[in-house]
């Protein structure tokens, strides 16, 4: 699905802003961590947010990565979520080893232990270059 390019590129620790659709059709864009699984873009959270529950309505949605001053553009990258369980928080570990320093990422790995941190995975149909 993704070019050498754009592969490389989405291995960089951006913060991406994750689009769903609300009740009224219209998108609700948030800032997230996300890491690149296979062709899959991986983001975690806790399930009681409002993107969740629009994925649980209607799964159709984007991750827009780049488009900051400096780096040269970015990517959208549109597609169909899904919602699947963190066992043992794995990917917790993974994403915020991937933001943070290890000891501020134990810290707060520690201090989420409580909370429901569930993985939403974006299975990209459509990848689009942006300037």
């Amino acid at each position: 699905m993704f070019t050498a390019t754009v592969r490389e590129f989405l291995q960089e620790p951006l913060i991406a802003r994750m689009s769903t659709i609300d009740p009224d059709g219209y998108p609700h864009t948030v800032p997230v961590w996300f890491k690149l699984d296979g062709d899959d873009l991986v983001v975690i959270s806790v399930r009681s947010t409002r993107k969740v529950g629009h994925i649980l309505a209607n799964p159709k949605g984007a991750i827009a990565v780049g488009g900051d001053p400096g780096d040269g553009g970015g990517y959208l990258i549109k597609g169909e979520f899904s919602i699947e369980p963190d066992p043992e928080a794995a990917w917790v570990r993974q994403l915020t080893h991937h933001y943070e320093a290890p000891e501020q990422a134990e810290k707060d790995i520690a201090d989420w232990a409580d909370l429901d941190i569930i993985v939403l995975r974006l299975k990209p149909k459509v990848v689009l270059k942006v300037m």
